[in-house]
């Protein structure tokens, strides 16, 4: 079975195709069919705009389509300087991986060198008849002024991200270290999701 994921990140496409892979889904990105819709994400959380996502690339496609969005919250910064909805569009503009890395390295100098966040997620997938929901958040890290020389196209912020347990960026712990992170922290169930949506058992 294909399915649309509506994200250009490869990041993100490339995460989930290997979770799907092993239930026979397949899937396609935006980019796979040279599609970019202007779409004007005005919800008020990852899941309302998630949503707008779905709805907007299954009505030009046709396919069962899964929007994903992520907000990001960061301790003790002003209401009006969270980025919320907003992580990559800052004042109007659209910042790429290395703007990203600036800014957020920018602000976690004015806030002392750390940036304790949180990341909360929304997952949508729509087929016409049914909107399915998701939703997972993520914390116990920071952003720290300094960036690791890795980098992780389309994950700009792991470069930034530090786990106090390890005492390291995301981007050096070892696999072990990252699953061990991963089923603590950010279960994020997106395989029981989709596949209990879809109606797909093992």
């Amino acid at each position: 079975m294909k399915i649309l994921f509506a994200t250009k990140n490869p990041a993100k496409i490339k995460k989930y195709s290997k979770k799907l892979e092993p239930y026979g889904i397949e899937i396609i990105s935006i980019r796979d069919l040279n599609i970019d819709l202007d779409i004007d994400e005005s919800g008020n959380n990852a899941i309302e705009n998630a949503t707008i996502k779905a709805k907007a690339y299954y009505e030009a496609t046709g396919m069962i389509t899964v929007g994903l969005d992520d907000n990001l919250y960061i301790e003790n910064l002003p209401d009006e300087k969270q980025p919320g909805t907003h992580v990559r569009r800052i004042n109007g503009k659209e910042l790429d991986d290395d703007e990203m890395i600036d800014y957020y390295t920018n602000m976690a100098k004015e806030y002392g060198g750390r940036l304790d966040s949180k990341w909360v997620y929304g997952m949508v997938l729509y087929d016409e008849k049914n909107t399915y929901e998701h939703t997972w958040s993520k914390d116990g890290f920071y952003f720290t002024d300094t960036p690791c020389e890795k980098r992780n196209p389309g994950y700009p912020l792991d470069s930034i991200t530090v786990w106090p347990k390890y005492n390291q960026y995301w981007l050096e712990l070892s696999e072990e270290q990252k699953q061990e992170i991963n089923n603590q922290y950010n279960n994020d169930g997106v395989e029981e999701f989709i596949t209990s949506s879809l109606n797909i058992s093992d």
